[in-house]
This record gives C-alpha cells, structure tokens and sequence, in this order.
C-alpha cells in the first residue's frame, strides 16, 4: 500500500456513506456502503482475504467515498452509483432481466384491455403477475383474448374491425355496449388471472359437447384445443399453496467457494407463479451484496404486499429504504417457502458453479489473448453485418460484447436503403450508428469489428475519420469459401495470429452472432412482405370472403397448410384456385 492511500484511510470519518474503489487508470471498479465508512473500508486492507476479495484488493490504487446522513441514504447511493458506473466487481441486476407483469387497464372504463408491463410504469388498472417470462405473459393474454371478447384496439377504429367478425370482441368503436355486460368480463378476467379455471373449462366443455351434437366437429375440436390451453397456462400455478390467498414476495441466499446465490419466489393468490436465480461473484460480505441486489431488484419490478427475509438482516431497514411491509417468519407456509428457496439457492449454485468457473477460464484465455495480439482487451466490442434478399429489403445488423460477453439489451437492427452494393450499406448503417453515438452521447465502443477485407475497413476508417472518433478497427477478412481467414489492422495490414487460437475461434464466433442477427431480421422483413400481400389482388376475393377465412382458419400459416379441395369449401373454385397458387408461389432469391 503507497503512502497516499494509507494516508487516505486515515482521514475516513466514522459516519455511514458510500465508497468507490479506482483501479490505476482511475476507473471505478467497486462500489459500496457501510455504516461506518472508516471501519468498513480499512477493513480491505488487513487481514487475510479469500481469492476473490484479494483479487479485487489488488486492483485498488485510489478510493472516493461519499458521507450520507443514514444507511438507508446510503443503500439508495450505491444503487444510482452502481447504475451510473457498471463496476466490474459489484453484483449487478441486469436491465433485461425484468418480469413481465399484465394489466387490466381501466383507462377507459369499462372498456378494459389486456396489456403486458415490461417495466415499473405509471398504470391505471389491476396488475397480475409476475410471470416467468415474456412468452408466458403473452401467451395468457392471447388466451384471454380468445376467451372473452376483450377491446383489442388501443385507438377504437371508425367501423368494425376484423376481431369483432371474428367475434372476439363487442364491437366498443361503433355498438353501444352494456356496462354491465363489460363488467362481467372484467370480473370473469380477474377470476381466471387469480388463478380460477374451473369456471372457463366447464363452459368450453358445454360448447364443445353443444357443437359435437350438433355435427360441428371442427368447432369442437376448437373449443377441445382451448381447454387444453387453458390447462397449459395455469397447470404451473398448482404445484406450491398456500391456504391464504395472499401475495407477497420471499428472497434467500447460499454462499459457497466464494460464490453466492440468490433466488426469489413470487408466491400470488397463494400460489408459487415463478421465481428469480441471480448466481455471481462474491467480494464483499454476503449480508451486504444480498440487501443491495434486492433494491435493485425492485427499482424494476412491481413490489409485492409484503416481503418476507431471513431474521439475520436488518428488516426495519430494507423496510424502510423498499416502502413496504419486510417480516420473518418461523413456522408455516411463509417460513416453508423462505427454506425452499435457500435450497433452490444451494441447488441452483451446485448445478452451475462448475459451468461458470469453466466460463470464466476461457474469458481470461481470450483477454490474454487480446493483449497479446491487439495489445489491449476491450471493455466493449461491436460487430456489423448487412443482409438483403437481391438487393432488396436491406438491412444491418448489430451486435455488442462487454467485458467478453454478449449483451442482447444493446444489439440494433437496421433498415436501409434498398441495395446491391454492400460497401453503400456498410458506410450507412456505420454513418448512423456512429452519428447517433456523438449526438446522443452513447457509450462508444474500444473495439469496431468489421466483417469483410480491405474495402469495408477503408469505410469504416472513412467514417470515423469523418466524425473525428478515435476507435480501434479490426477487419475479419473471408477467404473464398466464406471462412474468416486474416485479421487486419488499421493499416490494412495482416495480424498475425494462430488460425487455432482461442481469439481467432472467439472472433469467428461474434462474425456468427451478428450474420445470425441479420439473416433472422431479413427473413422477418420478408415473411411481413409476403404475408401482407398474400390476401390481395385476389380476384374475387373480397372483405367478406377475407373475414370468413380468417375465422374458419385463424391465421395465414394455417391457411397454406389446407389443400384445395378444402378451400373450394368455402370458396368458390375459381377463387380457390387463384388463393391456393398465391400461397403456394415460390419465389428463388440469393439470400445474404
């Protein structure tokens, strides 16, 4: 330790606050809180320490720290500094790891609609949740909207829509509908939401046997699917309850070889509807690290009623700093719930610990990797590619590395302008990405990966030259049978690296994601152009006749599945027979 920072330790005062601990470039690699700053941080400097706390230690060279009139000021700090500063070794919740929730707005009583809460938002209705993932969200409210004739539009159209013909919806933008009809559905929504089916089957059963006696086998086997569907989306909910229906939500932890885990169970109705696993890294004090992923946690999510911890923190302060309710419990289904996720901790962290040590092993082969060929490892790395389908529906896409790892909540899709020429593309999407970075002040990246030969790394150099951005560009040059072959440098000159290399294996792998990226956006661009155009230009084939075989089919995919003898049931033949060629027409386009 230098004479400066034991001098610095010395001035600490003994009052609560946040520290920031700096490596030697000055970047902030840790940050805490403690209530008493003196003790707390001196503490890292004494002593022995396991692997990771001493590997954090030697990469302190300065510290700043900020005095705060509570703990409770202090944990609401670390969280706007954590959030500010991204510090390599603290525990971070991540942005995208969000739980969807679903709102039965009333924004426009009684006209309620079904809407999926990504993040914590100003609302206006009941929320249901948290689901397990966005999938899962949707799914349920595609279900509801099958189920009741829900409004399904956010501007109510000048006449009815497609959905009202469908009959799915009352038809709110030209009907007067009865209150107290809207009512009833938003009563049977919430019944269901809650977790209640038993209502939902019997009546689908009632259809399905009305249709089946009535020889409208079709129709049944509709209905026969929906209960299906139904059991699908609640059967989850049967596995853990409670006998009070209550909501709250329940966290744990296990530490084990210097790593921690921790997992939340979101209990709704009674009912275990899903839960979060967080495994990293611990260099602090497990206590301390778990208290601070839990405010995170709930700067994006929805709070529960109440929380229930473990005895051993400091409830009246994590109460306090939340806003709501924080108990123990030792005995009952509370207490069940908070043992049964201390051992999905335990478990989750066996299972996975081994998995990410090997992760961790390989990334410090590849930063080794990177000084050694490029003379520095980047924080962050972006990648282009572009894709069109004979030059047309161009498109670019994007993807980020930080620290070695992709980060899916920062990839970008482009549209550009309809081309052949891929330098052209490669200079626009660059142009834009790059202006938006100077003008929007966005995180600019330490590395540009460019995926082609000479010409393209001339125009990514032109480019930045052009926005006087000064950022390491390496170009990934393909040798004739579309395999990266040569790294370049700025200079256009060849890196000299082992083909065998882990870099070399690890560059191919980001040239795959990014070509993933893009080819996936084409084909999406593509299926939205055939798609829309498949049901016109149709001689013959009206509004009417529109509505009448999207009600019997549901869905264009469906719709190519039936063989012309089935169309000409509904349709007249000359018709069919136009529709079935349209949606069997085959189009051979080069793909890139």
């Amino acid at each position: 330790m230098n004479k400066e920072l034991k001098a610095k330790l010395s001035t600490l005062p003994l009052k609560p606050g946040c520290y920031l601990m700096k490596d030697k470039k000055g970047k902030i690699i840790y940050v805490g809180k403690a209530i008493k700053l003196k003790n707390r941080v001196n503490s890292y400097f004494r002593g022995a320490h396991d692997f990771k706390t001493t590997k954090l230690v030697s990469n302190i060279a300065d510290f700043d720290y900020i005095v705060t009139a509570s703990e409770k000021e202090a944990l609401i700090l670390e969280y706007n500094l954590i959030k500010e500063y991204d510090p390599e070794y603290n525990i971070i919740f991540k942005d995208d790891k969000s739980y969807p929730y679903i709102l039965l707005s009333d924004d426009n009583i009684p006209y309620c609609r079904l809407l999926r809460l990504k993040k914590k938002n100003k609302y206006r209705g009941k929320i249901f949740g948290p689901y397990p993932d966005v999938g899962a969200a949707n799914n349920t409210i595609k279900l509801i909207n099958k189920l009741f004739k829900t409004r399904k539009c956010q501007n109510l159209p000048k006449e009815l829509c497609l959905y009202y013909h469908l009959d799915q919806c009352l038809g709110y933008c030209a009907k007067d509908v009865d209150v107290r009809e809207m009512q009833k559905i938003k009563d049977d929504i919430e019944r269901f939401l809650k977790g209640d089916n038993a209502f939902i089957i019997a009546r689908l059963k009632d259809e399905m046997h009305q249709a089946s006696e009535e020889l409208r086998f079709e129709e049944a086997q509709e209905y026969r699917d929906l209960i299906m569907d139904v059991e699908y989306v609640t059967q989850a909910k049967q596995n853990v309850e409670g006998r009070r229906k209550e909501d709250f939500d329940v966290f744990n932890y296990y530490v084990e070889d210097n790593y921690i885990s921790i997992v939340g169970l979101f209990i709704r109705s009674g009912r275990l509807l899903a839960s979060d696993v967080h495994i990293d890294h611990l260099y602090d004090d497990p206590k301390e690290e778990f208290v601070s992923y839990l405010y995170q946690f709930y700067q994006h999510n929805l709070l529960p009623k109440f929380l229930v911890l473990d005895k051993e923190h400091d409830l009246s302060m994590i109460q306090e700093s939340l806003g709501i309710k924080v108990e123990y419990f030792s005995r009952g289904f509370k207490y069940q719930m908070l043992q049964k996720a201390k051992v999905n901790a335990q478990t989750n962290l066996s299972q996975n610990k081994q998995i990410i040590k090997k992760d961790e092993q390989y990334l410090e082969i590849i930063a080794k990797e990177f000084q050694k060929y490029i003379g520095f490892v980047p924080d962050r790395i972006e990648l282009f590619d572009n894709s069109h389908l004979g030059g047309e529906l161009t498109c670019a896409a994007m993807v980020v590395y930080e620290k070695l790892k992709p980060n899916k909540k920062e990839y970008r899709l482009y549209r550009l302008d309809d081309s052949y020429d891929d330098l052209k593309s490669m200079e626009e999407v660059l142009y834009r990405r790059y202006f938006r970075v100077l003008n929007d002040g966005l995180k600019c990246p330490d590395l540009i990966l460019i995926d082609g030969g000479e010409n393209q790394l001339k125009v990514a150099l032109d480019i930045l030259t052009q926005l006087d951005l000064k950022i390491r560009v390496i170009g990934l040059k393909k040798d004739e049978h579309h395999s990266t072959s040569i790294l370049l440098d700025e200079n256009l000159n060849p890196i000299k690296t082992d083909h065998r290399s882990s870099l070399f294996l690890y560059l191919a792998s980001l040239q795959d994601e990014v070509h993933r990226f893009a080819i996936t956006y084409n084909r999406k661009l593509r299926k939205k152009k055939t798609y829309a155009s498949k049901l016109d230009d149709i001689k013959g084939l009206g509004k009417k006749r529109r509505v009448a075989l999207l009600r019997k089919y549901h869905s264009i995919s469906n719709l190519q599945k039936q063989s012309l003898a089935e169309l000409c049931t509904v349709l007249p033949k000359g018709v069919a027979e136009l529709l079935y060629n349209k949606l069997h027409e085959v189009k051979h386009v080069d793909e890139r």
